[in-house]
C-alpha cells in the first residue's frame, strides 16, 4: 500500500491540540497564517508522497554499500535529496538571520513527520543536519558560522553528529578521541566514532562533522570533553572546496533496518590528524551536546510518529482487503474482511490511537519551543522553555515505544502474511525499532524526566501541566456527551496516578535515589498515557463542539480519544503500582541475575 500523508490528521492536531493557532493570533512570526500553514503542509505532504515514499522501499531492499571506500546511495536517493534542496526543505525552520526561512519549530515538526512516515532512512539525513546547525548558531564563533551555517542551512552541505566510540556509548566519561592544538588556531583529530549517521554519503559535495574529542589537557569525565569541526573537505577562504580532510568511513554497519540510511564506523587521523575547529569554550563541549541532543530527541519522536502512521496505513489497507473468516451472522461458507472481527477493529484502532497520542505529545512540545522563542513577555518565554523541556523525554521516549508497537501490530494484523518481507510489514517494525535506542535510549530519557525535569522550577512546571491535565478531564466529565463514554473517568485515575507517583518521587529522591530511577521508566510511560489520553480529549472536545474539523472526521476524533482512555489508559493502574513499589526487586534483581 501506498503511504499518504493525512494531512487532515496533522493539521487537526497543530491546531486543536497543540496550540498552533497561538501563535498565529499572537502574530509570533510576521507573514504566517493558517491558510499559508495549511498550504505549506500540503506542499509538503505532495513532496513526501510523491518524491520520498516511492523509493523508501528500494532503501530496505538495497540499502547503502561502501565500494572502494565510497558510500553507494539506495536508487533514487540523491535524485530526491536534490529535489528535497531545490524545493527549500532544508531551510524551512532555520533563523532568517543565517539564511533560513524562519518558521515554527511546530510546522517543521508536522513536515519532519512526513518526510520520516514517507521514508525514514530518507528523513534521518537532514534530521541531524538541523541539529549541527542549532549547535553552531548556538555555540560556533562568528568566523564558523560565516564558514558553515550557509551552505548547511541551505541543504548544500550536510552535517553529522560524532559523539559515540566503541568503549563509550551513551557514557560520555570514556571518549578517546583526540584533539591537539597546532598553534594556528586549528586542531589535529585522532580517534574512532561508531554509529555515525550519514557519516559519508555522495549526496551533496561536503559533509560538516560536529565532533566530540578531549584536548590533551583535558580532564577525566565529561567536564573534559570539547566540540569540534571536522569537514570532509576543508573550505578554502572563497569558500570553495579546498583538501580532503583525514576522515574516512572505514565500514558501514549492517543494521536491522533503516537501511537506506548510511551508519558509519569514522576514522579521524589515518594520514596525522583530521583538521578540526573549537566550538565553543575548551572543555565545554557537553553544553553544546546537549544542544545538539535536545533538537534531535523531539526530531527522532517525530520518527515514532511517522513510522507508526504508516504502519498504520498498511493495516488498515490489508485488514480492508483481506477476506477471510465468516462474521457472527454470515452464511457458513462466507467470509469478510478481516476488518469486521472485533480483534482485528481492536488492533487498528490501538494503531490509529496511539499515533495520535504520540502525535499530540509532539506538537504540544514544539508550540512551547516556539513560545518560548517568540513570545514578547520573558515570563511566558521561560514557562513555555520549561514546558518544553519536561515534555521532551515523553514526546522522545513514549513516540518511539508507541512506534514500535504500532509497528509489531501493524505486523499481527496482516498474520503470516506479516511476517513476510513482501509484504512490507516487517520493514516498518525493523525501522522503529531504532528509536528508542537513538539519541538516548528512552531509558536515559526517563532518568532525564525523573531527576532533572520533574523539579523543574521546584516542580512548578510539573504542576503546572498536571493542572492543565485537570481541566481538560473536567470539561470532559462535565460535557455529558454521550460519545464520550467513560472517557472522563478513566482521565482523571490516569492523572491521579500521574499525579501521585511524581509525588512520590518527588519525595523519595533526596534519600533513595535507587527508587528512583528504578520506577523512572515506568513513570514515563504513565505520564505519557496520562499526556496523550488528557491531549486527544483535547482535540475531541473541539470536535464535539463544531471546531473547524480541517478535514476530519468528528465522530472519528472523539471514538480514537474514547479508545485510547478505555482500552489503553488502564495500563497506568499497573505503572503506578510499579513506581511505587517495584523498586526494591528491581534493585536486587541486577545482583541476583548477575550471580554466576
Amino acid at each position: 500500500m501506498t503511504y499518504r500523508v493525512p494531512v487532515a490528521d496533522i493539521a487537526f492536531a497543530l491546531d486543536h491540540i497543540a496550540g498552533f493557532s497561538r501563535l498565529i493570533d499572537g502574530a509570533l512570526f510576521e507573514d504566517l497564517d493558517m491558510d499559508t500553514a495549511r498550504a505549506i503542509l500540503e506542499e509538503a505532504a505532495r513532496f513526501a508522497n510523491e518524491e520520498l515514499a516511492p523509493i523508501n522501499r528500494a532503501g530496505d531492499t538495497q540499502g547503502a554499500r561502501l565500494v572502494d571506500g565510497k558510500v553507494v546511495m539506495p536508487d533514487g536517493f540523491t535524485e530526491a535529496y536534490a529535489k528535497w534542496v531545490e524545493a527549500g526543505w532544508a531551510s524551512f525552520t532555520a533563523p532568517k538571520e543565517h539564511g533560513g526561512q524562519g518558521l515554527p519549530v511546530s510546522l517543521g515538526m508536522a513536515v519532519a513527520e512526513m518526510w520520516h512516515g514517507a521514508n525514514m532512512a530518507f528523513g534521518l539525513n537532514p534530521l541531524l543536519t538541523q541539529a549541527g546547525v542549532h549547535a553552531l548558531i548556538a555555540h560556533g564563533s562568528e568566523p564558523l558560522q560565516t564558514q558553515y551555517l550557509p551552505k548547511l542551512i541551505s541543504g548544500e552541505w550536510t552535517g553529522s553528529m560524532q559523539l559515540t566510540e566503541p568503549q563509550a556509548g551513551s557514557d560520555l566519561r570514556f571518549l578517546k578521541t583526540r584533539a591537539v592544538p597546532t598553534g594556528d588556531g586549528t586542531y589535529k583529530l585522532t580517534g574512532t566514532k561508531i554509529f555515525i549517521t550519514y557519516g559519508e554519503h555522495p549526496m551533496t559535495d561536503n559533509i560538516i562533522h560536529l565532533v566530540l574529542a578531549r584536548l590533551p589537557d583535558a580532564p577525566f569525565g565529561t567536564r573534559g570533553i570539547s566540540l569540534f569541526v571536522v569537514p570532509k573537505f576543508i573550505p578554502n577562504a572563497d569558500g570553495s572546496l579546498g583538501e580532503r580532510n583525514d576522515v574516512v568511513a572505514a565500514k558501514l554497519e549492517h543494521k536491522l533496518g533503516i537501511h537506506g540510511s548510511p551508519t558509519c564506523v569514522m576514522n579521524f587521523g589515518d594520514r596525522g590528524g583530521a583538521t578540526g575547529w573549537l566550538v565553543g569554550e575548551p572543555n565545554g563541549g557537553l553544553k553544546a551536546m546537549f544542544t545538539m541532543m535536545n533538537e534531535a530527541r523531539l526530531g527522532v519522536g517525530i520518527q515514532g510518529v511517522g513510522i507508526g502512521e504508516r504502519a498504520f496505513q498498511q493495516a488498515l489497507g490489508y485488514a480492508r482487503d483481506r477476506r477471510q473468516g465468516a462474521a457472527e451472522d454470515s452464511a457458513a461458507d462466507a467470509s469478510v474482511a478481516i476488518i469486521e472481527h472485533p480483534d482485528v477493529a481492536r488492533m487498528l484502532l490501538n494503531m490509529k490511537a496511539k499515533t495520535s497520542a504520540a502525535r499530540a505529545i509532539a506538537y504540544t512540545t514544539s508550540v512551547a519551543i516556539d513560545i518560548s522563542h517568540r513570545a514578547a513577555d520573558a515570563a511566558e518565554r521561560k514557562r513555555a522553555a520549561n514546558e518544553a523541556a519536561l515534555l521532551t523525554p515523553i514526546a522522545k521516549a513514549v513516540s518511539t515505544d508507541f512506534g514500535v508497537e504500532t509497528a509489531s501490530e501493524g505486523i499481527q494484523v496482516h498474520g503470516g502474511m506479516g511476517y513476510i518481507e513482501e509484504t512490507g510489514a516487517a520493514q516498518h517494525y525493523r525501522d522503529a525499532r531504532i528509536a528508542p535506542i537513538y539519541e538516548g535510549t528512552n531509558g536515559i530519557q526517563a532518568i532525564d524526566l525523573v531527576t532533572r525535569k520533574l523539579p523543574l522550577a521546584g516542580g512548578e512546571t510539573f504542576r503546572t501541566f498536571l493542572a492543565g491535565l485537570k481541566e481538560t478531564a473536567r470539561e470532559v466529565t462535565g460535557s455529558n456527551e454521550s460519545a464520550f463514554g467513560h472517557t472522563g473517568e478513566c482521565l482523571w485515575e490516569s492523572i491521579s496516578a500521574l499525579e501521585e507517583t511524581g509525588g512520590w518521587l518527588t519525595r523519595q529522591f533526596a534519600e533513595n535515589r535507587g527508587a528512583v530511577l528504578a520506577g523512572a521508566t515506568s513513570f514515563q510511560r504513565l505520564f505519557g498515557f496520562a499526556a496523550g489520553g488528557a491531549l486527544l480529549a483535547k482535540g475531541a472536545l473541539a470536535a464535539a463542539r463544531g471546531a473547524e474539523s480541517h478535514g476530519r472526521n468528528a465522530e472519528a476524533v472523539v471514538m480514537e480519544a474514547r479508545h485510547f482512555a478505555e482500552s489503553l489508559m488502564g495500563e497506568t493502574g499497573g505503572l503506578k503500582h510499579a513506581v511505587i513499589h517495584a523498586h526494591e526487586t528491581v534493585a536486587r534483581g541486577g545482583a541476583v541475575l548477575g550471580e554466576r
